[in-house]
């Protein structure tokens, strides 16, 4: 949709097929007996005024008029004895850590001082122009403009988290740094970034919930005269003399037209839709497997219990691990939305447990009857541990509803049901810097967005890679991008 909403405002005439029968594809929610779960946006890069990316939602009609909740807490890590709160203030999080481990004080201070130095970084700098288009001055700006942050980048953008919690005297802080950006293999910086964003208010959690939020810009691209077709999923990109001209649709619809974008599975699109003919070694790489992807099991509660006086996101780290989908767990996160009233009827919460797990475990299994065993088996596993934490609240349960990696992957056609396309690890953050390329070798009239090209797993990234995609779209024709005509 953000393609969409850039190319209507350069004035193009475009189309969207959507494979589903709501805007957003992983950008979404669903409503369960009054209840909202939500499945996407934790934080939103530029939800702050005038900050980065900031200017893009609006553009994209997403934030005009939206409340934001903006968290103190990025999240709580208790092991039953302990409680680490990671703070999003770098000032608050050193006196809380160094509190807990006077010992470690010098790390400490090294990770807020890596917090202070991000509030002033702009990570939309990374997607203003596509890396195609940049000519030396604006490699010469964009060098200049990241040079202040090179040091800090160097030291911890390779750095995962268990790397730097392993450097930890504190028994407890060596558990809990591991999980404090929610994966073990999050570089620091990443991390370092979040909580900067946090802390100056550009990474708020919009109300309403991420399907509310897709709806917005969908109204933004209808009024900019855009088309959508709902449960219009493409077959086949049409190509003819190695030029993109058109899309074909399971129903065997042809639409022609003069560019395609694909915001779709990115294997998907270049091995299903283009049947893998305009590949080079670089992007089969990519897909063969070796990159590590993020699934993940969802358990959702709606409950009537008010929460609100409950932290927002505690992950629990386990003595004795529990075996959830063929796995051993030592870590559960358990997600209050008590913080936006809208998702739940008053008076009553809604809860997500989040659990990682591997695709195959549930791939081997599917449409089998041990399919739904094995879920409601998670759901009632994880309920049980969830007793322990609210006595009582097995009663209070009115749904209960889960999600598997292969409900990410029938919802959005995304390989191995990925929610972040490749997760963004020490390995793989070049390439959130480099980015990947928009085009395939040999096609024209053809490029990609979303998060296939922009690794880093934010609903802004993606988004971003739409506006790059018209970019390079009036470049070729040697027209101006016009980024908002209002």
């Amino acid at each position: 949709m953000s393609a969409g909403c850039y190319a209507q405002l350069n004035g193009f005439n475009s189309v969207i097929f959507e494979l589903h029968d709501l805007p957003g594809g992983l950008c979404t929610a669903w409503e369960r007996r009054g209840f909202v779960f939500d499945g996407c946006i934790h934080y939103l890069f530029g939800s702050g005024e005038a900050q980065p990316f900031n200017k893009m939602w609006k553009d994209l009609g997403a934030v005009q008029g939206r409340k934001f909740i903006n968290h103190e807490e990025y999240q709580r890590i208790m092991d039953g004895d302990q409680t680490l709160i990671v703070y999003s203030d770098p000032d608050k999080l050193q006196d809380h850590m160094q509190g807990i481990s006077p010992g470690d004080s010098n790390l400490i201070k090294a990770l807020c001082d890596g917090v202070r130095k991000f509030r002033k970084f702009d990570i939309s700098e990374i997607n203003r122009i596509p890396r195609s288009l940049m000519g030396l001055p604006d490699w010469r700006d964009f060098g200049l403009k990241m040079m202040p942050f090179m040091p800090v980048m160097l030291k911890w953008a390779y750095q995962s988290s268990t790397d730097f919690a392993s450097k930890f005297k504190h028994p407890f802080l060596k558990k809990a740094v591991a999980q404090m950006f929610s994966w073990e293999e999050a570089p620091v910086m990443m991390g370092m970034m979040l909580l900067a964003y946090l802390d100056i208010q550009n990474a708020g959690f919009p109300v309403g919930a991420s399907l509310d939020f897709a709806q917005a810009i969908e109204k933004r691209y209808l009024e900019l005269g855009g088309t959508i077709h709902y449960e219009s999923q493409v077959e086949k990109i049409i190509t003819n003399e190695d030029q993109a001209i058109g899309v074909r649709l399971y129903n065997d619809e042809i639409h022609k037209t003069d560019y395609v974008i694909s915001a779709a599975d990115g294997r998907g699109t270049i091995f299903d839709m283009l049947g893998g003919r305009f590949t080079n070694r670089r992007i089969e790489r990519l897909y063969d497997g070796h990159l590590p992807t993020h699934q993940m099991c969802q358990v959702s509660i709606g409950v009537n219990r008010d929460l609100s006086n409950e932290p927002h996101w505690v992950t629990y780290l386990l003595k004795n691990p529990i075996i959830l989908a063929g796995q051993e767990r030592y870590e559960i996160g358990v997600k209050n939305y008590c913080f936006d009233p809208s998702l739940a009827p008053p008076g009553k919460s809604v809860v997500e447990l989040i659990i990682r797990t591997n695709y195959a475990f549930w791939q081997r299994i599917y449409g089998r009857r041990i399919y739904d065993t094995e879920q409601s088996q998670v759901s009632d596993i994880t309920i049980d541990f969830l007793e322990k934490i609210y006595p009582g609240i097995k009663q209070d349960i009115e749904f209960v509803d889960e999600a598997t990696p292969l409900s990410y992957e029938r919802y959005t056609g995304n390989w191995m049901g990925s929610t972040t396309g490749w997760l963004l690890t020490k390995e793989t953050f070049p390439l959130m810097l480099t980015g990947i390329p928009k085009s395939l070798p040999g096609l024209e009239k053809f490029y990609m967005a979303g998060q296939w090209v922009e690794p880093g797993g934010t609903v802004s990234l993606a988004a971003a890679s739409g506006k790059n995609a018209i970019q390079l779209i009036c470049d070729e024709l040697r027209k101006p991008f016009l980024e908002d005509v209002s």
